[in-house]
């Protein structure tokens, strides 16, 4: 659990610099409450699924499911 923070702007939090400009998610800042990023067991980002996508959605139990199979 994470207390407030900045995501975007000039004191954007060192987690979402990274998880926002990266060779995997590109270069875009979050748009909207609720995005979600998958982070594999060694710390990898493995992708980022924006806040339309319902945490419950078959992409991203399936994602997840695929991941913890590695």
């Amino acid at each position: 659990m994470f207390d407030k923070i900045h995501v975007k702007g000039d004191e954007k939090a060192p987690l979402f610099d990274l998880l926002t400009d990266n060779s995997v998610t590109g270069k875009s800042s979050i748009k909207w409450n609720f995005e979600k990023f998958l982070i594999d067991k060694e710390g990898n980002i493995v992708t980022r699924f924006r806040s339309i996508t319902k945490p419950d959605s078959n992409k991203i139990i399936s994602t997840i499911e695929k991941e913890l199979c590695k």
